[in-house]
């Protein structure tokens, strides 16, 4: 694991309780950081590249910021290794190209967070647009609509520069799950703006400095899909509280409520047009999935043993989500379409499982 910061905890939760994965080794820029989790958890804190020199290590799990996700990547994919990259697979779209390609001139594995789509909440309105029970998708909303996170994150810093900000920060949980329910993106369209020029740190001992804004704040996006299906994205930092659900499909013959795709789990709703909005009981997905369940489903599908298009979190897919988020905010600044360049298959559904 390179990168021992807020989010390692829950990876560190998840490894404790999945039997096929074991950690052997933590790196961080902060020394006793990287000695204090691999002591708790019964590996050894290594520099980075120590690390990716270590015969003890198979994959590297990637939770730096996203500006130090292709290098790290690159240098693990050099050395043999597979890697499992935290959300967005890169800080652009020509570092993210470089990083799948270098993994497949490698025959290694590459895969990219986010896979909180691959448990019971979106699997199970998967499981319902498959089985055909709102006839042909339609289209489709995701929004997110929140203050932003200096309200809480001790350093926010990277939230408000080029490769932060909301869609790049949240877009990946709900165009993931977007792709995963519909299919991959042909095209987009997009708007963008930033309500100010500076926020103020609310918390945590740098409360109340300021900081500069130079990425928009509130970014909203039509993503055509392959299938004709038009989803409508809205990502802000700009708002207070939304009462719009995270995610509704609509097809010709009913509608469904997707929850939070930033969770794993939650109701799905189904409106048929005859008795109003039920709840779809659980019915696919990873019953006890939490993050890492998308590299612990690269090793369970036979990806690292070479099966070809095994596991749902494949780099293919972050990369082309990472080029639809760029193509979004690109689409804003020059006023016209952009078509999306990759075309990555859908990924499998994932049945019930209990793993």
């Amino acid at each position: 694991m390179v990168g021992a910061g807020n989010i390692s905890g829950q990876y560190l939760s998840t490894l404790s309780r999945l039997d096929d994965l074991h950690l052997t080794a933590v790196a961080d820029l902060d020394l006793a950081r990287a000695q204090e989790v691999a002591a708790a958890h019964g590996a050894r804190a290594m520099d980075v590249q120590e690390l990716i020199a270590s015969e003890s290590v198979d994959v590297v799990l990637n939770l730096t910021i996203p500006r130090a996700h292709a290098e790290v990547a690159l240098s693990a994919i050099a050395a043999g290794k597979g890697v499992y990259t935290e959300k967005p697979l890169a800080a652009t779209v020509a570092e993210g190209r470089s990083m799948v390609e270098a993994a497949r001139s490698a025959g290694v594995v590459i895969g990219g967070a986010p896979d909180t789509v691959l448990g019971t909440g979106v699997q199970t309105a998967r499981e319902v647009i498959d089985s055909g029970r709102i006839g042909v998708p339609l289209s489709a909303t995701a929004t997110m609509i929140i203050p932003g996170h200096e309200r809480w994150h001790p350093n926010p810093d990277f939230y408000y520069q080029p490769g932060g900000g909301p869609l790049l920060d949240m877009g990946p949980y709900y165009i993931t799950s977007l792709i995963t329910l519909l299919g991959s993106v042909a095209r987009v369209v997009g708007a963008s703006s930033a309500l100010r020029t500076e926020r103020i740190i609310g918390s945590g001992p740098r409360a109340g400095e300021r900081l500069p804004v130079n990425t928009p704040s509130h970014v909203a996006g039509i993503l055509i899909h392959h299938s004709g299906a038009i989803s409508s994205v809205v990502m802000s930092f700009d708002g207070v509280a939304t009462h719009a659900k995270p995610l509704e499909i609509h097809g010709e013959h009913g509608s469904l409520t997707v929850p939070d795709p930033n969770n794993f789990s939650g109701e799905v709703q189904l409106n048929q047009g005859t008795d109003g909005w039920q709840q779809v009981p659980v019915s696919a997905g990873y019953r006890h999935a939490a993050r890492g369940y998308g590299l612990a489903d690269l090793f369970w599908s036979g990806a690292f043993d070479g099966q070809p298009g095994a596991g749902r979190s494949q780099g293919e897919l972050a990369l082309h989500v990472l080029e639809v988020m760029e193509a979004v905010l690109s689409a804003a600044n020059c006023g016209r379409s952009v078509d999306i360049d990759s075309h990555p298959d859908r990924p499998s559904p994932v049945p019930l499982d209990e793993r």
